[in-house]
């Protein structure tokens, strides 16, 4: 779905899936946006949900405020980076189980 992470040479390169599948076509990105929700609400809350159990386990810990805070941030920059092809891929691979675009034979009927 992306290029492999060897050829990426660019940010563009990481977070832009390819125009379609290689082998068989099928078009990654239907429409203008269509990977919004996938970047907005599945990165969102996973990676958010991440940074609050890791900032109220070091808390719990007994670690300094700013010591929290800066790790907190620092691994949500990191982590929202990595996932964000992740987060692409799972949103496709939902939005195709449930509402898969197969292409029906039409049954045509002879005379």
């Amino acid at each position: 779905m992306f290029r492999p992470a060897r050829n990426t040479r660019s940010l563009y390169d990481w977070l832009t899936p390819l125009d379609g599948c290689p082998h068989c076509g099928y078009a990654y990105e239907r429409e203008q946006g269509y990977f919004l929700l996938a970047t907005w609400g599945s990165q969102y809350f996973v990676i958010a949900g991440f940074g609050l159990a890791l900032g109220f386990t070091l808390e719990s810990l007994g670690y300094s405020l700013t010591f929290v805070l800066w790790l907190t941030c620092i691994s949500q920059f990191v982590l929202g980076f990595l996932f964000a092809r992740h987060a692409k891929a799972f949103y496709l691979a939902i939005d195709h189980f449930i509402d898969p675009h197969v292409k029906h034979r039409s049954h045509e009927r002879n005379p």
